[in-house]
């Protein structure tokens, strides 16, 4: 059985970070499972947080988590095999909570066990350092992912060092009237990196949110079966306030195929127009796309 093997080393862990400001607000409301969607090695990862978990004969509420990965990200007859911790940041003293992990991810179910990692009176002490102000950060560190193919080809994945191109370097698409733009709204091409790159944007499949995405263009004359590992930031600009609506996650290509990366429910519709929030003024909105190419995924 063919493989691929991503693994980074203590500095260069892949980590997604997930800040929760108003917890109080949504431990109040929250009942059950919470999440968050990211990608990173061009898989589409959920990060699940449940504030009220319980243990068999345990009258204590816990928090826990855990890691999906979207189906729409496997192939038929592919197991991804990861190695990853679960992390509660303390905000003050470093001391961190980690809850190592050892997963397959198969087609049949792609969700991690429950890890009660916390008892939930310990995180809300201020003490604790968990806790800041009414802000939590919650997260997953990646150390080893495997995918594991029953047709004997294998994807590597890795990470290297490059003096020029990974720097981050954004891109600002001013749109001066949002209601005139096309279904789907494409911004100019740009180019980073060597390679060609635009900003799509239209209203989602529901009709309540608006749908958001950075899209490559192939390569011109990339090696043969290779393509690019990029991190990257997307965002709607606050023009008021400053306080933007940002996602950040990575995107893994190839040769003689077109990626994207972005959400179908970037923002909803209600609040993307609402003026007190600063997305939409006078019809004027503005995208920012920064990037960072960080290694190569090469088919083989």
């Amino acid at each position: 059985m063919g493989n691929s093997c991503l693994t980074v080393s203590a500095s260069e862990q892949t980590t997604f970070k997930w800040t929760i400001d108003g917890f109080s607000s949504l431990l109040n409301k929250s009942e059950g499972w919470t999440y968050s969607v990211f990608e990173i090695m061009g898989l589409n990862w959920f990060l699940m947080l449940n504030l009220k978990d319980k243990k068999s004969g345990d009258e204590n509420e816990y928090v826990s988590m855990r890691l999906g990965l979207s189906k729409s990200s496997m192939k038929p007859n592919t197991v991804v095999e990861a190695c990853f911790k679960f992390v509660i940041y303390d905000q003050s003293y470093g001391k961190h909570r980690e809850y190592p992990v050892k997963h397959n991810f198969e087609t049949a179910g792609t969700n991690t066990g429950i890890a009660c990692m916390i008892p939930l009176n310990i995180l809300k002490k201020q003490s604790s350092g968990f806790l800041v102000g009414d802000t939590c950060v919650f997260g997953v560190k990646f150390i080893k992912v495997v995918t594991a193919k029953a047709n004997m080809i294998s994807e590597t994945h890795f990470v290297w060092k490059m003096n020029n191109l990974n720097e981050d370097k954004t891109y600002t698409w001013n749109v001066q009237d949002f209601f005139a733009l096309k279904n789907p709204g494409c911004s100019p091409e740009f180019k980073i990196g060597g390679y060609n790159w635009f900003i799509s944007m239209y209203p989602s499949h529901d009709g309540e949110h608006l749908s958001l995405y950075l899209n490559m263009r192939n390569p011109n004359d990339p090696p043969r079966d290779s393509g690019s590992l990029v991190e990257l930031t997307l965002s709607i600009q606050d023009q008021e306030g400053g306080k933007h609506r940002v996602v950040t996650g990575r995107l893994s290509g190839t040769e003689n195929k077109a990626y994207r990366w972005g959400l179908e429910k970037f923002i909803s519709l209600e609040d993307f127009k609402d003026a007190s929030n600063g997305y939409l003024v006078k019809g004027k909105c503005c995208i920012e796309a920064k990037l960072k190419i960080v290694g190569s995924s090469k088919r083989g």
